[in-house]
């Protein structure tokens, strides 16, 4: 927010974990927010995702270019409809690349991410008021290359951990709406969740109950 009395800084979370308040402005939300809802449809719509040992995941979720199941990558969405998964929008992984240049800088970037186009998934979650995201690691994909994480909608404390257990130490950070999360190098498998979201907290202009995360990764897998 631009009006704010204190304004957010960006900041190192970890090493290698940047947050970038406020990077996405509220036109681009929008955008993102509609685009979301179309994902969201079936065929390959939102699903709840069940968990091996008989749980389920309270935050719902999409994916676009390849389909994410616990614990792997299909290129049909194999635990749902069977429906071949979305494609990846090319201007959505340019959007990753953007997310990665402003975090860590040209020279990084380049080095870490690549091609634009080598942002190849998007995991995107729902979550209502209830939902929470357990303490895990994005470690299902054959690239270092940093995660993009995006944030619509509700604020919520997100919890970044360290690379070898889900306990402390950690780090528990407010994400707004329009906020940027990117976490590589040293950091790329840390542990990470959502323990609380903060309900009532999104943007009026959005016209959107809950909180959508979109996180970009590059899967290394072809």
């Amino acid at each position: 927010m631009t009006d704010e009395l204190f304004p957010r800084e960006r900041g190192e979370v970890a090493p290698g974990a940047v947050h970038v308040p406020g990077w996405l402005g509220i036109d681009r939300q929008r955008e993102l927010l509609a685009a979301c809802r179309e994902w969201a449809r079936p065929p390959a719509g939102l699903r709840t995702v069940h968990l091996p040992g008989g749980g389920t995941m309270t935050a719902r979720q999409v994916c676009l270019g390849r389909h994410w199941y616990p614990y792997g990558y299909a290129r049909t969405v194999v635990d749902g409809d069977g429906a071949p998964v979305k494609p990846m929008p090319g201007w959505l992984a340019e959007l990753g690349r953007a997310a990665v240049r402003d975090a860590y800088g040209e020279a990084v970037a380049g080095a870490d991410a690549g091609d634009s186009s080598a942002f190849d998934i998007a995991l995107v979650n729902y979550y209502d008021a209830d939902a929470r995201m357990g303490m895990h690691r994005d470690s299902d994909e054959k690239s270092g290359a940093p995660v993009v994480s995006l944030s619509i909608g509700d604020a919520c404390v997100f919890r970044f951990g360290n690379t070898e257990t889900r306990s402390r130490p950690y780090t528990d950070v407010e994400l707004r709406s329009g906020d940027l999360m990117v976490f590589g190098g040293p950091s790329r498998l840390a542990y990470h969740g959502v323990p609380r979201i903060h309900a009532g907290t999104a943007p009026s202009e959005l016209g959107l109950t809950g909180r959508l995360n979109i996180t970009l990764r590059v899967s290394g897998l072809d």
